[in-house]
């Protein structure tokens, strides 16, 4: 055994420092350390562990484990669930501690590897439960849309119920958030503001795709005074891959389903003043009929541009009103001519085609306006005018969190425009 002086670390008084057993040694001297089964290192390790009448851990403490002996080479702890904690090691091995929060209510398996003066491998296996919170305050996360099938460019999003506005919390909460694909892509949720997240892969959703969400935060502790609690998991079908390209300076619009051309369609879109936004927008609703008047996008009643229509089959792209429909009074502009107050309007047989062969989450794509950019949030899911770039650096696990928009900016109001 080697004798050369070595530092140890001495718990402190507020840890619960436990005895965890009698220790025998596997191998006798002149072993091979590297062959050597493992001894069993309990008396060579303790750990802040339930004690006396304390029979469960306190989950808003740290995990601690500490080395009376020779030196720690690997910690791992995992609840029943399979959620792993990570934690530090200390460049001595002397002492790890837990990095993530324990979660409450949990049962934990606690593996611990030494080695001894001589290099001989050591080893403890430990299980213990925590007890509840000492706090009922908990963070609820509702996903979105509903289950069931969507298009492409569908969005999932993760409304929290109270403000998470602490980077280090935030990496808490979307670390919890899951979401598996079959086919498996790459993507990342996004912070749009404290207490929403979006998630998209870097492309479109591959066509027929399952997607799975759920949450891992029940019993995790986010903040002093925050736990994580239950929530309802998401499961959605991806569709086909459709996508409406318009083209503003054409008048046209190509329907493309699983990458093939299905049909071009004449169209007129927003006039000067009144311009269609571009960018890529996503089917938010249909709605069979619609009654559209200018008095709802600021247009004053009896002045030159004011409407009170009827509109029929119509495609909801934006909250602030603008659709693809069914537009019979401008049939002798569309494919000419831009005189639209920002929808793209189309004869009623081809909207009610279009109608029909589109579902919520399809992309509607507008190139070649004289519009602003679709913004990102706020007025629909313009997720995908964001580059993966800039996406990405909206994760709290990857850089720096956005403020996100007011919550002015974000009121969904609903006018119409035609």
């Amino acid at each position: 055994m080697n004798t050369s002086p070595r530092t140890r670390t001495v718990v402190s008084c507020a840890l619960l420092v436990i005895a965890l057993g009698v220790g025998v040694t596997a191998c006798g001297s002149g072993g091979n350390p590297l062959t050597s089964k493992p001894y069993d290192a309990s008396d060579q390790i303790s750990f802040n562990g339930p004690s006396g009448d304390r029979k469960k851990a306190d989950p808003d403490k740290p995990l601690e484990v500490t080395a009376d002996d020779g030196r720690i080479t690997d910690v791992t702890a995992v609840d029943a669930t399979g959620r792993y904690v990570t934690g530090e090691l200390s460049a001595d091995g002397t002492r790890w501690h837990s990095t993530s929060p324990l979660a409450a209510n949990a049962h934990y398996t606690l593996r611990v590897s030494t080695e001894d003066g001589d290099g001989a491998p050591g080893r403890k296996v430990l299980a213990f439960d925590t007890s509840s919170p000492t706090t009922k305050k908990r963070l609820t996360v509702a996903f979105g849309p509903d289950s069931g099938t969507y298009g492409v460019g569908q969005p999932i999003t993760a409304k929290l119920d109270k403000p998470v506005a602490d980077k280090a919390q935030r990496a808490v909460v979307e670390r919890a958030l899951r979401v598996d694909s079959v086919p498996a892509v790459q993507g990342a949720w996004h912070w749009v503001d404290d207490k929403e997240l979006h998630y998209r892969p870097k492309d479109y959703w591959p066509a027929h795709a399952t997607v799975s969400v759920h949450s891992d935060l029940d019993g995790v502790k986010i903040g002093d005074r925050l736990w994580g609690d239950k929530s309802k998991p998401l499961k959605l079908t991806i569709g086909d891959r459709v996508i409406a390209v318009t083209d503003a300076a054409s008048h046209s619009l190509t329907f493309y389903k699983n990458d093939e051309a299905v049909r071009q369609i004449p169209v007129t879109t927003g006039k000067p003043g009144f311009d269609t936004r571009n960018g890529v927008k996503v089917v938010l609703e249909k709605q069979q009929y619609v009654r559209m008047r200018g008095t709802t996008v600021g247009i004053a009643e009896g002045s030159a541009d004011s409407y009170d229509l009827p509109v029929y089959y119509a495609t909801r792209v934006t909250w602030s009103g603008e659709y693809v429909h069914a537009a019979p009074w401008s049939v002798g502009s569309q494919g000419y001519a831009n005189v639209s107050h920002g929808c793209t309007g189309m004869s009623t047989d081809n909207a009610e085609w279009f109608f029909d062969n589109v579902r919520q989450g399809d992309v509607v794509k507008v190139v070649n306006s004289e519009g602003h950019t679709m913004e990102p949030f706020g007025n629909g899911f313009g997720d995908w005018n964001l580059a993966w770039t800039s996406w990405r650096n909206g994760s709290a696990l990857v850089a720096g969190t956005p403020d996100g928009p007011s919550p002015a900016e974000r009121a969904r109001l609903r006018p119409q425009n035609v």
